[in-house]
């Protein structure tokens, strides 16, 4: 043994243990996808997050919306990361993971809250059509407003919402994501 290891053995203490955090209030990860980074958390067993936002609004918007104990804990959100991986592989059409709107506004809330009844795998919908299906036939604007401020894209598939001439318009992630998104739907509905 030399002197440094000499001296470090005098402080070693073989009984003591890595201390154990806490789980946090609000666990999350970055998660890398082929539609890009998505910024993915989850408090008290719900995804309150799968956004294509920058990390420090993202975490700050879950400090001020739901606990300051906001943790990068990508252990916790294993079961998310699988699903979505599964989902943009082509092997998944529906998410089982419980979803928490509690960085929507009011309105979000009524818009996403049963957006996956409204839309189906596979096929589009427009701001039109949704906007009257929430009996609010004259809202199809701020129904697109809503869902562009999506907080939890692609679980909540506001992808799947279009414009009234059929084009492709705003989508968080880009219209890039939000065609491949479509394409991807489409084409596991088209192939067996």
């Amino acid at each position: 043994m030399n002197s440094l290891e000499d001296r470090l053995t005098r402080f070693s203490t073989p009984d003591l243990k890595p201390p154990v955090l806490p789980d946090a209030d609000v666990a999350y990860t970055l998660h890398d996808t082929p539609i890009g980074t998505l910024l993915l958390a989850i408090a008290h067993g719900r995804v309150v997050a799968s956004s294509f936002g920058d990390e420090e609004t993202m975490t700050g918007r879950l400090a001020r919306a739901i606990s300051p104990r906001v943790l990068r804990q990508p252990r916790a959100l294993d079961v998310v990361r699988k699903e979505l991986d599964e989902y943009l592989a082509g092997d998944r059409q529906e998410f089982t993971v419980p979803v928490d709107l509690a960085l929507a506004t009011p309105f979000q809330q009524l818009v996403l809250s049963d957006l996956r009844t409204h839309t189906s795998y596979g096929h589009t919908k427009t701001y039109g059509q949704l906007a009257g299906e929430i009996e609010r036939p004259k809202a199809a604007r701020a129904v697109g407003t809503a869902l562009g401020a999506n907080p939890v894209c692609v679980l909540l598939p506001c992808h799947r919402v279009i414009g009234a001439s059929g084009a492709l318009t705003g989508y968080a992630g880009g219209l890039e994501a939000k065609r491949y998104l479509l394409n991807l739907e489409k084409k596991r509905i088209l192939s067996p």
